[in-house]
């Protein structure tokens, strides 16, 4: 069975023997989602991410329809996430899953819990394996009872990243909403006439964004006459008809190509890149500006008044140190946009996603101030990039602030500690700089301590001794000789 520690060539052959309908889906990812040079995520399972967007929604259950351990996993992400509420689970065995009974329990399981007193959507996804066995999901019913069903395949071994998994929903419950949408009359989000959205100029945000960025956003489109729409991921299925009736649709995060797909074929334009820092702002009010055909005076006016307060914010929050900058949440290149107009030197950015149309903008300003950016970024290479840069500071992923903490080198949790704070406009300017410069105030702290532990616990002398252990180099070097020997032998008789 396929899964997503398949390696490349284990998963070609596997995808000829697959039903059709699996391969056209695998193709629609690798064009969606292009791969990177790893095989295998090397992040979280990619679930969770579709996951997450189904928990974040009022009035919306899940189902999952995998491997007991896969599902058994993911769960914690109700829980981590304060969901409080319950995760669905089909069962499976190998004989369910080859005559075809597990497509019909997973059709029972939809059939009971789709009450429209609860819901408005329910969401069904396949894991790797019945993705790989062409467990049928189209064929379930699109609605039953007034309850939207939602099915999407979100294997390991087709979706690079958990953020990209977050499109595969969104962009699923985009296309459903906005047939909707072209068949008739549907209803505007809660509050939505109250606050005059109805007769307003929107700009969709795509992306997870900090709760306050929106309302920053809101109040950089205000001279302009527009006004902040909802964020893609939506919280309510209402949102997603507003999201498409939008003016302009913002990628902040770029790499929703799906999400894209269904505004674009809505009739909107797409902006890319985000407000962050003076520069990034005014340039990306300009291009929403064009965008939304507003008068270029009446932008210009905005930005005479957004960017001298935001480079005074900038001012007041410096950073004088060299910084790397790596993680899988997307706003990577934001963040080190960011760093950059505070006055941090960004050597290397790297991103587990994709380069996109909707990044060129930040790549483009990057490279031309020296920073390296690398798209598909492994972890090796981020490691790579904190060893040939020894900054003074690396922002990245769980294992790579473990072993900048092997290094001695002030490191932070990009998810936690970056993504949970405001990145927009004046607000995003001295909160980044504060954990920043918290971080790297904790340098003498690591001196101390790699001056008192020296090398303890490392190499040879990891684990807990009684007494001075005793290094063997000649034992050592006796076992590489047979192991060498062995995979010669191997390989020998592997030749035809």
């Amino acid at each position: 069975m396929s899964s997503c520690h398949a390696t490349a060539e284990q998963l070609q052959a596997r995808t000829a023997a697959m039903p059709e309908q699996v391969r056209q889906t695998l193709a629609g990812y690798a064009q969606d989602y292009p791969k990177g040079p790893h095989d295998q995520p090397q992040s979280m399972c990619p679930a969770f991410g579709a996951l997450r967007v189904g928990l974040r929604m009022r009035r919306t259950a899940t189902i999952l329809s995998g491997s007991a351990c896969c599902v058994y996993g993911l769960t914690f992400t109700s829980h981590f996430y304060g969901a409080r509420r319950s995760v669905g689970y089909v069962p499976f065995d190998s004989e369910s899953l080859v005559t075809g009974k597990l497509f019909e329990d997973i059709r029972e399981a939809v059939h009971a819990q789709a009450d429209p007193a609860r819901l408005d959507a329910l969401v069904v996804i396949n894991l790797c394996v019945p993705s790989a066995s062409g467990v049928p999901l189209q064929l379930l019913p699109k609605a039953i009872d007034g309850v939207r069903i939602i099915g999407v395949d979100v294997p390991g071994f087709g979706v690079p990243t958990h953020a990209e998994a977050k499109d595969v929903l969104a962009g699923a419950m985009l296309r459903y909403a906005r047939a909707e949408a072209e068949a008739g009359t549907v209803a505007a989000p809660r509050g939505w006439r109250e606050q005059g959205l109805d007769r307003a100029r929107t700009v969709t945000l795509l992306g997870e964004l900090f709760p306050a960025d929106p309302m920053v956003v809101g109040m950089l489109l205000a001279p302009l006459g527009l006004k902040a729409g909802p964020t893609v991921p939506t919280r309510e299925w209402r949102e997603l008809y507003a999201a498409l009736d939008c003016s302009v649709a913002a990628a902040m995060h770029p790499f929703y190509t799906a999400s894209i797909r269904e505004l674009q074929a809505a009739g909107r334009p797409v902006v890319g890149s985000a407000p962050v820092g003076a520069e990034g702002t005014a340039a990306w009010l300009r291009a929403i500006g064009e965008a939304a055909e507003v008068p270029s005076a009446r932008v210009e006016q905005a930005v005479l008044q957004f960017e001298p307060m935001i480079r005074g914010a900038l001012a007041k929050a410096r950073v004088d140190a060299t910084v790397t900058v790596s993680g899988y949440e997307g706003s990577e290149l934001l963040v080190a946009r960011l760093l950059v107009e505070s006055g941090a030197r960004v050597p290397y950015v790297g991103t587990a996603c994709p380069r996109t149309p909707w990044s060129e903008v930040d790549r483009f300003w990057l490279e031309a101030r020296g920073t390296e950016v690398q798209y598909r970024a492994s972890l090796e290479q981020d490691l790579a990039a904190v060893e040939r840069h020894r900054p003074q500071l690396a922002i990245g992923t769980t294992p790579l602030v473990q072993a900048c903490k092997e290094l001695a080198v002030p490191a932070l949790y990009f998810t936690n500690l970056v993504s949970a704070r405001p990145l927009m406009g004046m607000a995003g300017a001295g909160s980044l700089a504060q954990v920043v410069n918290g971080a790297i105030a904790n340098q003498a702290r690591f001196d101390t301590m790699r001056a008192f532990f020296g090398d303890t616990g490392q190499g040879d002398r990891a684990g807990i001794w009684s007494d001075t252990p005793m290094l063997r180099p000649e034992f050592r070097a006796q076992t590489r000789r047979q192991v060498i020997k062995i995979m010669k032998q191997r390989n020998a008789e592997s030749l035809p």
